[in-house]
């Protein structure tokens, strides 16, 4: 079975960054896939120093040991100034090679103005970085207050299917490029 680790690059309560991130396991889940997610908001990171050493802070050995564990990732980040948020890049500045050599990973940013990909071009060049396998799907939400029904569903019948099309591709690209049937 594929395991899949999300994790949202969003703190602030009611993040359409965690409601795409919720949108996109449960339809990989629908796949097969076993998806957990980790909330940034609900786990105790220090900001990264270089060190490897975070003894003081459980939830870093939490972090990496589920993306180690993973065969793929789901990252969802809202677009701050451009580019990825810091709480995001933050988690992954704590993992090495280690941890995401080789996993393959899905990104998806959600934007309060126009859409544009400069957040999910910043998550290909990191997760290239550390030898992580970015699927071609990506998706990009764009005035986010408008994509998204009081209860968290998706109200646009294109993103839904552009949702559908990224687990897909995340589940299937997983089984190849990782070995499992």
């Amino acid at each position: 079975m594929v395991k899949i680790v999300g994790i949202g690059g969003s703190l602030r309560a009611g993040s359409y960054s965690q409601l795409a991130l919720k949108v996109a396991a449960k339809r990989a889940q629908g796949l097969g896939a076993e998806v957990e997610i980790l909330d940034l908001r609900s786990i105790n990171l220090p900001f990264c120093d270089g060190e490897n050493d975070y003894r003081d802070y459980p939830d870093v050995e939490k972090l990496r040991n589920a993306v180690k564990q993973s065969d793929g990732l789901i990252l969802a980040t809202p677009e701050y100034h451009g580019s990825v948020s810091g709480a995001l890049k933050n988690a992954l500045d704590l993992m090495s090679f280690e941890h995401l050599d080789g996993k393959v990973a899905g990104a998806i940013s959600v934007l309060g103005g126009q859409v544009n990909s400069n957040a999910l071009n910043d998550l290909r060049v990191i997760l290239r970085w550390v030898h992580a396998w970015v699927i071609p799907e990506q998706i990009a939400i764009g005035e986010a207050w408008k994509a998204f029904s009081p209860d968290g569903k998706l109200l646009d019948e294109k993103l839904s299917k552009r949702f559908d099309e990224f687990a897909k591709s995340l589940v299937e690209n997983t089984r190849k490029l990782r070995g499992i049937s």
